[in-house]
């Protein structure tokens, strides 16, 4: 009787584990690609504007101040 009981729990959770791998829309690692969910066609999609083409502009422009005042500074 323990032993049928076993064999149905076993047989319950490996069906369970079955059907929720199935489900699970997620992202896999298969043979070094990385492939996207069955429903990324489904999902939002997000958009970012450009940003600036330079990313620095005031460490640049504090650069050349300070490139300016020691060249000042050497006469």
């Amino acid at each position: 009787m323990k032993s049928r009981r076993i064999v149905t729990t076993s047989v319950a959770c490996l069906t369970l584990a079955g059907v929720l791998s199935i489900t699970t829309g997620c992202q896999t690692y298969l043979n070094g690609q990385t492939l996207p969910s069955p429903y990324y066609l489904q999902d939002d999609v997000q958009y970012f504007p450009a940003g600036p083409e330079f990313k620095l502009p005031r460490e640049a422009a504090a650069l050349k101040a300070a490139r300016a005042e020691e060249k000042l500074n050497r006469r």
